[in-house]
């Protein structure tokens, strides 16, 4: 029943024997349980590293279980901590995957180069769109990290969302958390949930990308100008890799009918990601970018942020934030 906390079962039953049976050394246990002493003891040895048992005060030798409210909140906590350190890898990952696009949008047009395909203007880069939906057999995968859509982005997208979902294409859509404060946006991100796609939300994306079939994606040679210039990828290695990051993304993604959520720190992600931009040293500009709000929003998010960890300047918010766990310790 613990599993889920990590404690694995031969530990729980020694765990809940201790409860019951305080008084109880390696042999009762053994007994008790009927269990070898290597077991009793490889169990005792994790519950240990736990801190759900400690040395009895009253009998020498013995260890005793720490109560079950202490214990449940340790492990929670432990958890939690695990749940960060994942947060930090898949950043990590992104960052990683984000460096690899970097590489070949950096690629000049005339540069000939296996799996590149270099696309210069908004309308090119619509055409192509369109002959990738229009033969997209099986599933489109899309990172939409603009905020906010326009009225003609809409407009432009919907007649392709359509046919696609009527064909039984399977489509996937992650947005930003931002949309939710948008109607148009959200609107026709519900039409599209309606007919059969998938929205979900986080609070920053890499980048813009779209992803046909797995085997054809689609992204920006510049997040500042995404319609300027674009570069179609069709190399195995770099497929594997950008599709790697759109699921790690889709995990932690929120669906879009379910209301967001804050952590165990009572922090939206939109906020957990502002205050870790806010700790790097990012202006309210580049914050805004990356959540995709107005930077009046982001200093309105940063402001509440500081007066929350009772910080005057932005250097002592992230470490007021360090302190309170908002923000991992760096090493």
């Amino acid at each position: 029943m613990l599993g889920t906390l990590g404690l694995n079962a031969a530990s729980e039953r020694v765990y809940r024997a201790l409860l019951a049976r305080p008084d109880d050394g390696v042999a009762d246990l053994v007994g008790h349980l009927g269990v070898s002493e290597a077991e009793v003891r490889h169990a005792l040895d994790m519950l240990s590293e736990l801190a759900l048992v400690r040395p009895s005060a009253d009998q020498a030798g013995r260890l005793r279980a720490v109560s079950p409210d202490i214990g449940m909140e340790i492990l929670m906590a432990r958890q939690q901590a695990d749940l960060a350190a994942q947060q930090q890898r898949l950043e990590a990952s992104r960052a990683a995957a984000a460096q690899l696009i970097a590489e070949y949008a950096e690629l000049r047009p005339a540069t000939a180069h296996p799996g590149v395909e270099q696309l210069v203007g908004l309308d090119a880069i619509r055409d192509r769109l369109a002959v990738l939906g229009r033969d997209a057999t099986s599933e489109v995968l899309a990172f939409a990290p603009d905020g906010a859509q326009t009225t003609e982005n809409i407009a432009a997208a919907r007649p392709l969302d359509e046919q696609l979902l009527g064909r039984g294409v399977r489509m996937r859509t992650v947005y930003l958390d931002s949309l939710r404060n948008n109607q148009p946006t959200v609107d026709y991100a519900t039409w599209l949930a309606e007919l059969g796609g998938q929205v979900r939300t986080v609070p920053s994306l890499p980048t813009r990308m779209i992803i046909v079939d797995r085997c054809t994606a689609v992204i920006p040679v510049s997040n500042d100008d995404t319609a300027a210039a674009a570069v179609v990828l069709t190399g195995q290695g770099t497929l594997t890799a950008l599709c790697a990051l759109f699921e790690s993304v889709w995990e932690t993604a929120q669906p879009l009918g379910r209301a967001a959520t804050v952590d165990g720190k009572g922090l939206s992600g939109q906020e957990a990601t502002a205050i870790r931009l806010l700790s790097e040293g990012f202006t309210d500009e580049a914050i805004a970018k990356r959540l995709g709000v107005s930077p009046r929003t982001a200093r309105r998010v940063a402001t509440d942020l500081m007066e929350r960890l009772g910080a005057r300047s932005r250097f002592e918010a992230g470490v007021r934030a360090v302190r309170r766990g908002w923000l991992p310790v760096q090493d």
